[in-house]
């Protein structure tokens, strides 16, 4: 079958110079698989960042604003008897905890919701101490909700459930105080109270700053911490079905609840912001490489127009008008565009692949990197567009020629 007579020309030009063909080619089978490596590697990491938020975060938390003593004034003379405001004891618990948290549970939005309690605690061991944050829970429904049980690496979760004399501490916390399954662990709160504890548990999230501070203790040895009675409650977790809607369930639920209402992005902003930041660099050298490989075919593309001036001059002497000479060129630049990018996405998925079968260790474990089909229909897309464009304006030049100046120089 004979081809048409421009896409003819277009392969002959291809073909007749192998090397230029090889060098460009090459420059957008390397842009391509950089492109789609890079964001297959950002995409990757934002999943991790995001499963590990909600490892340890509801997608909703409720509490309650520290109360302040107001200064006290005498019968009208303006004389102030307490001067400086302090918190007041058990500002922070919620009024009637379980209807609360019924009411919340009745939301259509919410998939599940629990109660704790927060404390200040001190860990010791011998002349060794840390300051950290005890949390009194229901460790049956805490884990249920973040899955706990994948980050225990050594104990049980079920040895705290009605156990008011366990502790389940950080990896951080163990490995500083040299703490192993079955050793004692003096904790005191700010109230004034010690209890030595047995570890029952030891988890270990990757969060430093978690497994350097956080234990889990029952709800009743939390609410002795902090010398207060069965319906102490300071804190509501709650998720959603939708995490990405929570800022509109927020809303909502702040007509249900007399409390403060936050959303996981609220909470976590800070890492959030880390992570917009780096999708953004990671992008932009990215395209950066990718514009590098354009301005590559249209360099080269310029100089073949400018060594086939006089081919061009005898095409559009013999016929060939100049959307004939567009075409031609533009076919060039996506058959190179088609070649360099069809195996710059066989290299970054080769890439990924061989990334995502390293394994790094706990707590990450494998490489986090994401193979998502958008990204590769991205890919490609901008990779075509790319070249298109890198290809039209030199193109456009050849059209311009007039071949009679040609002949008389």
């Amino acid at each position: 079958m004979r081809l048409p007579v421009n896409l003819e020309i277009a392969l002959t030009h291809i073909i007749t110079r192998k090397k230029q063909t090889l060098v460009t080619a090459l420059g957008i089978t390397i842009a391509v698989a950089i492109y789609l490596f890079m964001n297959s590697l950002s995409s990757g990491f934002s999943d991790f960042s995001r499963d590990n938020i909600f490892k340890n975060n509801a997608h909703i938390v409720i509490d309650k604003d520290d109360e302040m003593s107001l200064p006290l004034f005498g019968n009208g003379e303006g004389m102030v008897l307490i001067k400086n405001p302090q918190i007041t004891k058990g500002s922070k618990k919620l009024s009637n905890p379980e209807a609360l948290l019924r009411d919340i549970k009745e939301e259509p939005y919410i998939t599940n919701a629990l109660s704790l309690v927060e404390f200040s605690a001190t860990y010791r061991r011998g002349s060794s101490q840390m300051q950290g944050q005890g949390i009194g829970v229901n460790m049956r429904e805490y884990a249920a909700m973040f899955e706990t049980e994948e980050v225990m690496i050594a104990g049980s979760l079920e040895a705290l459930q009605d156990n008011l004399n366990g502790i389940i501490v950080g990896a951080g916390i163990a490995e500083n105080l040299s703490l192993s399954i079955g050793d004692n662990i003096t904790v005191s709160s700010t109230e004034g109270v010690n209890k030595v504890l047995r570890i029952v548990g030891i988890f270990e999230t990757g969060a430093s700053s978690l497994d350097k501070a956080r234990s889990f203790v029952n709800t009743t040895t939390a609410q002795q911490f902090l010398k207060q009675g069965p319906s102490y409650v300071t804190t509501i977790y709650a998720n959603t079905v939708d995490p990405d809607a929570s800022l509109s369930y927020v809303e909502q639920l702040a007509d249900v609840v007399p409390y403060n209402v936050d959303d996981w992005t609220v909470i976590n902003k800070d890492i959030l912001t880390q992570e917009s930041t780096r999708e953004i660099m990671m992008t932009a050298i990215s395209i950066a490489i990718l514009f590098m490989a354009g301005f590559g075919i249209y360099n080269i593309l310029s100089t073949t127009i400018s060594q086939k001036i006089d081919d061009i001059a005898i095409l559009k002497a013999t016929g060939f008008n100049g959307k004939d000479v567009i075409r031609i060129f533009i076919m060039e630049a996506l058959l190179l565009g088609v070649i360099g990018t069809m195996l710059g996405i066989l290299g970054g998925l080769m890439l990924i692949n061989i990334m995502s079968h390293i394994y790094i260790g706990q707590p990450v474990g494998y490489f986090p990197i994401s193979m998502e089909a958008p990204l590769v229909l991205r890919s490609t897309l901008l990779g075509l567009v790319l070249t298109f464009c890198a290809g039209y304006f030199p193109a456009r030049k050849a059209a311009d020629v007039d071949p009679v100046e040609i002949f008389r120089k």
